[in-house]
């Protein structure tokens, strides 16, 4: 099994933050509409629309919010056009930051993603230069009271190809074109999944020894995960367990 950042627990908590503010909400719904324009509204034929419905599901997204945002990206009802833009910098300590959003006016966006990179103590990178360090996997959450030899048995067998610990959960990693398909299987194979996702996985991490460090990088990451029309941001670096406890 391979290492894993613990950035995933403190994106966890900052997602339940971001939920209490009603961020969340926003940026599924945008994910939901997107998804059917680009692939149809029927989720057993569009694996992405699929995969987004389950993910605001499970973040208690109403289902007739779900279902305006599927018929506004199919042209059933007038929506607003948002187009997929990812964009690429550096954190402090030489950390790679790929940044997806959702926006309908790039020109407005790009500038304020680059501002928040600056002013933050990271740069922003050209197309290119940061992602190749990241793939993009499945993601299923699995509680970690389940013990490892059953996890193992039964989504290696369902097709997973990597299970690793993370915070008080085991993450169970596939491609992403089989991730409805492998959920399904380790439900069928008697393994609760709590969530599902779509990810940008670094394939190698910089460790963080120093809270100094650390704080300038969580700094970075937090001010471009508040944008609205930020997504996701996925970082390359791991944090030791005594400077995560310094952190709270």
């Amino acid at each position: 099994m391979s290492g894993h950042s613990k950035w995933a627990t403190i994106k966890h908590k900052k997602g339940a933050a971001d939920k209490a503010r009603g961020k969340l909400f926003a940026k599924l719904i945008k994910q939901v509409e997107v998804a059917a324009r680009q692939g149809g509204g029927d989720p057993d034929t569009n694996p992405t629309l699929r995969t987004m419905f389950q993910k605001a599901r499970e973040n208690s997204v109403p289902m007739d919010t779900i279902e305006r945002a599927i018929k506004r990206g199919t042209g059933e009802l007038e929506g607003v056009a948002y187009e997929e833009i990812s964009y690429e910098g550096y954190a402090p300590g030489g950390v790679a930051v790929y940044v997806e959003a959702l926006t309908d006016n790039r020109n407005r966006t790009g500038p304020e993603v680059r501002s928040l990179f600056s002013k933050n103590g990271g740069s922003i990178a050209e197309p290119g230069a940061v992602a190749w360090q990241f793939e993009r996997k499945g993601l299923h959450v699995v509680p970690g009271s389940v013990p490892e030899d059953d996890v193992m048995l039964v989504a290696l067998d369902a097709g997973a190809e990597d299970i690793v610990r993370s915070g008080d959960d085991w993450h169970v990693l596939c491609e992403p074109q089989a991730t409805m398909a492998v959920r399904g299987a380790m439900e069928e194979g008697g393994l609760e999944v709590t969530s599902t996702d779509l990810i940008m996985r670094p394939t190698s991490v910089i460790t963080i020894d120093s809270v100094d460090v650390a704080k300038s990088v969580l700094r970075v990451i937090d001010a471009l995960d508040d944008h609205d029309d930020v997504q996701e941001v996925y970082a390359n670096f791991d944090i030791t367990d005594d400077v995560l406890a310094a952190l709270g």
